[in-house]
């Protein structure tokens, strides 16, 4: 019974993944390429962002 359930779960992944349209390796490449740029200007955003304030409230803490 559950070798039966297990076989009729993996069938329906089968189909489900004989219906997705998959992109091309161009598509793929561009796709991931975007990711990894925006990824990098996201990091360099919040890491200039968190410079900026560490040296901001540094300077508060210690100039009295």
């Amino acid at each position: 019974m559950v070798v039966k359930k297990v076989f009729n779960f993996l069938s329906q992944v089968w189909e489900e993944l004989q219906k997705v349209t998959w992109p091309t390796r161009a598509e793929a490449i561009r796709m991931t390429l975007t990711v990894v740029i925006v990824s990098g200007l996201i990091a360099a955003f919040i890491g200039s962002l968190d410079f900026v304030l560490t040296r901001a409230v540094t300077k508060i803490l210690t100039s009295h």
